[in-house]
């Protein structure tokens, strides 16, 4: 895809972020697995059926601009993936391990929120406001998952790990 104007970017990110939200789904269950801590599980379940409301808004928002929702190679997020697969083979003790999860979550929450801070710019700039309102939805929910994460990991996990 040829970037011609702000438009081209802006339907480039959007695909963009639609394959890594792709990716995050089939990530999240192998988080779950790993995890020991409940709140931690819980956490990472809520926020898989969320990102799969996020790929559902997504759809929407591409319907809304006439278009078929397709994806790019997330190659980002294919590699915070890569590393929390890498994570997930190491040896570590239960606790050590629900803090590096909480890691690499976070490293996936602070990605989409840089991307979903973006789309947002670019929606508001281009005018389309009820493209950026559905966006602006799933922006503030990563930043609740983000926020949230960091509450398990002082409240309990970190304690824990150390």
């Amino acid at each position: 895809m040829k970037l011609n104007n702000l438009n081209d970017l802006f339907i480039h990110e959007l695909q963009d972020i639609f394959n890594a939200e792709k990716q995050i789904t089939k990530a999240l269950p192998k988080m779950m697995k790993a995890s020991s801590s409940d709140k931690l599980k819980a956490a990472f379940e809520d926020h898989l059926q969320v990102t799969q409301k996020q790929i559902e808004r997504l759809e929407k928002v591409f319907n809304m601009l006439g278009m078929k929702a397709k994806g790019t190679k997330c190659l980002a997020m294919e590699g915070i993936i890569n590393e929390c697969e890498s994570v997930l083979s190491e040896k570590a003790e239960a606790a050590v391990m629900d803090a590096a999860l909480i890691a690499c979550a976070q490293r996936v929450e602070h990605y989409e929120i840089a991307a979903y801070g973006t789309v947002c710019t670019f929606a508001k700039q281009l005018g389309l406001t009820d493209v950026l309102n559905e966006l602006h939805t799933t922006l503030e929910e990563e930043k609740k998952t983000d926020k949230l994460l960091t509450t398990i990991a002082k409240k309990n996990i970190n304690v824990k790990a150390e």
